[in-house]
Formats: C-alpha cells, structure tokens, sequence
C-alpha cells in the first residue's frame, strides 16, 4: 500500500475512534519522535492531518531542545498541537500544548502544576492507568497494542486485553505499537481516543 494511502487511513480511523466516543477536544491522531526511529521527524510532522498531537522526545537535551522549536513552528504553521515528553520547562519554553511523561514518571511532584493544558502519560498496563487518572493525566498511550520495534522486548497486548483494558479504563485510552494501515481496523468496536503512531505515521 502506497505510504501517503496508508496514512490517510490510520489518521480517518483514528478520527473516526475519536469521534465515536466523544472524545474531543483530544486530538484523534498523535506521532511521536523517536531517536533512533526517526532521526529527522521533521518532514513527517509536517505531513500530519490538521489536529493531531505531535509528542518530542530525546534522550539529549540540547537535541530534544533542537527539535521542540523545529516541531513548534511547523505545528504553528500547520494547525498541530505540540507536546513535550519528560521536560516541562522546554514544553513552557515553545509554548508547547501540553506535556508527556514516561510510565515511571506518573505522579512526579510538581509536572502537571508546571504544564497543566494537557498532561498524557505512557502506559503498559491497567494499573498505570489509574495511577495516570489519579495523576490528573488527560489521557494515557497504551503499548504495545501489537509486536513493535519500539519494544521488541514486550509481547503485544492483543486485541482482547487492549478492549477488557480499555473498557474498564477511568482515563481516555490511545493505542500505540505495531498500529498500522493493514490491522487498524481489528480496533473497531473498542472505545478508543485515537490512535498513537511513530513508523506508520513515517512519509
């Protein structure tokens, strides 16, 4: 399947979930950086549907840095809310959207105080969620849904745990890992945000 096709399918599934539940104004589609991944993102973030979430992350500050402003004029530029993962000075410094946090990050003193427009947090099972919901997070990434380079090392949740999951969920739920054009549609039915993306979301 042609990439810009594959693209355009994942993102009108992922408003399509969004909109079923009633979920904005949450944006339906979000990508996120990744250093080895995606070493220039650019040009993806720049090909994302108008709305979608665009979440920097970086191991190296100066690169994480770098790469937040580069994102915030394109996200301006394109109608895009912008997101910054573990730093919530830089996401003030870009007047970025909201702020992202790490699984062990949940309930960290002091990061939703700092950057309180929209706080999501990484999950991978349903006991982070409800640490992220009682963590004042607006919604959570759960992953992986399926196999992924992102996390090689953890097996998929699978279609029945992601729905008991997402079902039972106090917080709204993204799916993330593995979610492409070919198999997006195997999330019909499970009351989803949206859907997070890093690979598939690639131009």
């Amino acid at each position: 399947m042609p990439d810009t096709l594959a693209r355009t399918m994942l993102a009108r599934a992922a408003l399509r979930f969004n909109a079923q539940g009633g979920f904005a104004p949450l944006p339906p589609l979000i990508f996120l950086t990744d250093d080895e991944r995606t070493p220039d993102p650019l040009p993806a973030i720049a090909a994302l549907p108008r709305g979608s979430l665009v979440i920097v992350r970086s191991r190296d500050k100066a690169r994480r840095r770098e790469l937040a402003h580069a994102a915030a004029r394109i996200a301006r530029s394109r109608a895009l809310m912008l997101s910054v993962a573990s730093d919530a000075a830089l996401a003030a410094e870009v007047a970025a959207d909201g702020l992202h946090l790490s699984e062990s990050e949940i309930g960290s003193t002091g990061h939703h105080r700092l950057h309180p427009r929209l706080l999501t947090c990484a999950a991978h099972s349903a006991q982070s969620l409800s640490r992220a919901h009682r963590a004042g997070a607006h919604a959570v990434l759960l992953s992986p849904v399926f196999a992924t380079q992102s996390h090689a090392q953890r097996a998929g949740l699978g279609i029945a745990r992601l729905r008991a999951i997402v079902r039972a969920s106090p917080i709204a739920v993204y799916a993330l890992g593995g979610i492409t054009a070919e198999n997006v549609a195997q999330l019909n039915g499970i009351p989803l945000a949206g859907i997070a993306a890093i690979g598939a979301l690639l131009p």
